[in-house]
């Protein structure tokens, strides 16, 4: 039996989850754009926050700071759940999308809060898709440059001024 997920009310979780055996299930651009649709429906189910994400190839990263009353794996439940579904569905499969559950991580302090953020940011570029953050159409970098707070909360300064330093840091 799984121990239950330990939650602590008003903190935000770094949330992975990874696609069964490592698979490219996000390759297509239409199956990114379909998680992010069902990120937008599930925030009008569910009440919480996210500050940033980015879609992988074989994996999701993500911030959540679920709000008053939520719980965090009933959010990342319905979402993945839901995913796996229609993702079956368009490519007539069946069986487990997602490798094994979500791994959340409790981001304690604003340290942890700002490594998690560059991590995630800088994911794609590490990957060597995209020389920038500011490239990967399927982050919260791009979302951040053009203004796009669709998705994801508008950041404090704090966060503000560390995504404009980024973008610096690879346009120098």
């Amino acid at each position: 039996m799984r121990k239950p997920r330990f939650t602590l009310p008003g903190a935000r979780y770094h949330i992975i989850a990874r696609a069964n055996r490592g698979e490219f299930i996000f390759q297509r651009r239409e199956i990114k754009d379909l998680f992010l649709a069902l990120i937008r429906k599930a925030k009008k189910r569910y009440k919480f926050a996210i500050e940033t994400f980015c879609i992988m190839d074989s994996h999701i990263h993500l911030i959540i700071r679920p709000l008053e009353g939520e719980s965090i794996s009933r959010i990342m439940q319905w979402l993945l759940s839901v995913f796996a579904l229609r993702f079956n569905r368009r490519f007539g499969l069946i069986g487990h999308v997602w490798m094994d559950r979500f791994k959340s991580f409790i981001l304690f302090t604003d340290a942890q809060r700002m490594k998690a953020h560059a991590y995630i940011a800088n994911n794609p570029v590490s990957a060597g898709l995209v020389h920038s953050p500011y490239h990967y159409s399927h982050s919260a970098a791009k979302f951040i440059l053009a203004g796009d707070f669709s998705i994801i909360e508008k950041p404090p300064l704090n966060l503000l001024e560390f995504y404009c330093n980024l973008e610096m840091t690879y346009h120098s």
